[in-house]
């Protein structure tokens, strides 16, 4: 990995903010923003450290801490802030801003929910849904939802165009381009489905604080269960369907889950028993809301071409599965929107 030029204002921060003397860090891979270190201290103490980048919003950081504690005193199982001896959320050198948390031994899962699991994640979001509803950010505007309603598909085909432009340019192309040239050229054309897909969505769906990023990467199992609900993001209301659709549809279960249906059947249902104030319609909406955006998403193909990421191996798999998951669910949505009006009803 080279030499982490952080590395050493890390251990000087977590030896006099925190008492951690002797610390051993390793880097921990999975960090969209971050970098993230396992610590052990010459005590045997573990805990994981996270490194902002310069600029780093973080008033905003502890916003987002401040969630995560007000979830995990009300059952969500959640990763333990760990404060310096100056009681801060935050310990700031220079350039470096990090926070330090008690390490929870954890997985996630790449491959899709077991049905036990299913249950659990549910649960959790429906209590954190329920819980951040009382958030005084709750009873504002969501900033997003208007510009996600009004998205300029003739930007998106235009993007497309510039990616196909650049495979038809290359001098060689490997195995990927020619999966990229077929999954964007269908993409244009499922694209031609979304204003209809919009045109049946209510502009009024229920907006609210959210986890902002509840995703298989953020949950930790252990053998127990779910241990913890990671890296909540900051306060800003959002759509409650956008959110409940992404996990109860995630590419992993449409694609890999024969019964990703009824799958998703679960995880929903487990959600309202803790979140009954959720509104109908957005329960009956999520599946297609979710669609829309996969549709419109190029994440993960984007950056192959433009700018690499360090994780687009993985980033370059998630795009074809996303874009697997996008089809099943546009050839399915009627059993869907059929499955969430029965389990809407019976709670």
């Amino acid at each position: 990995m080279g030499q982490d030029p952080h590395h050493p204002t890390v251990s000087a921060l977590l030896r006099s903010r925190y008492a951690l003397a002797n610390v051993r860090l390793e880097r921990i891979s999975g960090g969209h923003s971050t970098q993230n270190y396992h610590a052990v201290d010459s005590s045997g103490s573990e805990v994981f450290v996270k490194v902002y980048p310069e600029g780093w919003d973080v008033r905003a950081e502890q916003q987002a801490i401040a969630l995560t504690r007000w979830a995990g005193g009300h059952g969500v199982p959640t990763a333990r802030l760990r404060e310096s001896v100056d009681g801060e959320l935050l310990a700031c050198s220079g350039a470096v801003a990090l926070s330090v948390w008690e390490w929870v031994p954890g997985d996630t899962v790449s491959s899709g929910f077991t049905p036990a699991e299913q249950v659990m994640v549910g649960q959790a979001l429906g209590r954190i849904h329920a819980v951040f509803a009382h958030h005084r950010l709750s009873r504002t505007l969501s900033p997003w939802t208007e510009e996600w309603f009004s998205a300029d598909l003739r930007e998106t085909e235009a993007r497309i165009d510039s990616l196909l432009g650049v495979i038809a340019g290359r001098d060689c192309r490997d195995e990927f381009d020619v999966t990229a040239r077929s999954t964007l050229t269908d993409r244009r054309i499922m694209l031609a489905q979304v204003p209809d897909l919009l045109s049946d969505l209510s502009r009024d769906l229920g907006t609210q604080v959210l986890h902002g990023d509840f995703t298989p990467p953020n949950l930790l199992f252990d053998e127990q269960g779910l241990a913890a609900v990671i890296d909540f993001r900051p306060p800003v209301p959002y759509m409650l369907a956008f959110e409940l659709g992404r996990i109860a549809f995630d590419p992993r279960t449409v694609v890999l889950d024969e019964g990703w249906i009824d799958s998703a059947a679960r995880l929903i249902t487990a959600y309202l028993r803790e979140n009954t104030g959720i509104a109908r319609q957005d329960v009956l909406v999520c599946g297609r809301v979710i669609l829309v955006q996969m549709l419109r998403s190029l994440y993960g193909i984007e950056q192959h071409y433009l700018n690499p990421d360090p994780r687009q191996a993985a980033l370059d798999e998630f795009w074809q599965l996303r874009h697997r998951a996008a089809g099943r669910l546009l050839e399915n949505l009627e059993e869907v929107e059929a499955m969430l009006s029965g389990v809407s009803k019976r709670r």
